[in-house]
């Protein structure tokens, strides 16, 4: 495989745009497959963003004070289902270790255990840190969240391993989506499309020709920007993963959510239209 590739890339392309277009001749001509290739561009990419292009900001980060009480560290770590949760003192800004979620068994089953004794150190890296050396240093200090800072010191945001490694596979699932659109709704196989939450909500209405402004033959009092915040503001929470919301005829699933957003849903007529037949 490596071989046809370097046969198919001979001479080599004199920039990273061209090794993009190469690619996408490969992938034309069989030599690599859509997984291979959008893996190549992904990796490609990593090497030009840093942390603070990625990061969950710090208005949106799931921390934990340390001087909260067993039940509501219990709680928040079973709503937000993450692993590692960042643990402050006093103010936000002061992060003082991590926890790791599932040391909080051995505070359940020894409450005499300090939470502080559970602690794990905490990483700090610049909003300008290069992916790829984040990356790498992930993978070799076994390290997979860290602290993101601003230039005066300031915590910016978060980042964790599978944030960056999103980067890289996260949009494989699109090269074969045969009859997407541009832009951030995607025309799936199985006749359904996944939209992103970021996505303007005339965008939405304009792809799918619906009304989501009227609701009972009213106008809305409620103003939003994007998808994601109205189906938000009608589910009455910030959203989970498979939850599902009914609006103007569609069903929006919550695919993935992502420092507290809804990165991407799965959309479908919410009674699957079916032609009726003599």
């Amino acid at each position: 495989m490596l071989q046809k590739i370097a046969e198919f890339i001979h001479p080599g392309p004199d920039s990273k745009e061209e090794l993009m277009e190469t690619l996408a001749e490969a992938e034309d001509n069989q030599v690599i497959g859509a997984e291979s290739r959008a893996m190549l561009e992904g990796v490609l990419r990593i090497t030009d963003m840093t942390a603070g292009d990625v990061m969950v900001a710090a208005p949106r980060m799931d921390l934990i004070n340390i001087d909260a009480p067993f039940d509501e560290l219990l709680h928040l770590v079973i709503d937000t289902s993450h692993s590692r949760f960042p643990v402050y003192e006093n103010d936000r800004e002061n992060i003082i270790g991590i926890l790791m979620a599932k040391d909080l068994l051995k505070l359940q089953r020894a409450p005499e255990l300090n939470l502080r004794a559970l602690l794990r150190p905490a990483v700090f890296v610049p909003e300008s840190k290069k992916l790829n050396d984040l990356l790498r240093e992930f993978k070799g200090n076994r390290n997979h969240l860290a602290i993101v800072i601003d230039e005066f010191g300031r915590t910016a945001g978060l980042i964790t391993i599978e944030d960056v490694l999103e980067e890289i596979v996260g949009e494989i699932e699109d090269e074969f989506d045969d009859h997407a659109t541009e832009g951030d709704i995607y025309a799936l196989a199985d006749k359904t499309y996944r939209v992103s939450g970021d996505t303007p909500i005339e965008r939405v209405e304009e792809s799918f020709a619906v009304d989501l402004k009227t609701r009972d033959g009213e106008e809305a009092t409620e103003e939003f920007d994007t998808i994601g915040g109205l189906i938000a503001h009608e589910i009455g929470h910030v959203p989970k993963r498979g939850e599902r919301c009914e609006l103007a005829g569609l069903q929006f699933v919550v695919l993935h959510t992502k420092g507290g957003a809804v990165k991407w849903f799965k959309v479908s007529p919410a009674t699957p239209l079916q032609a009726s037949k003599a």
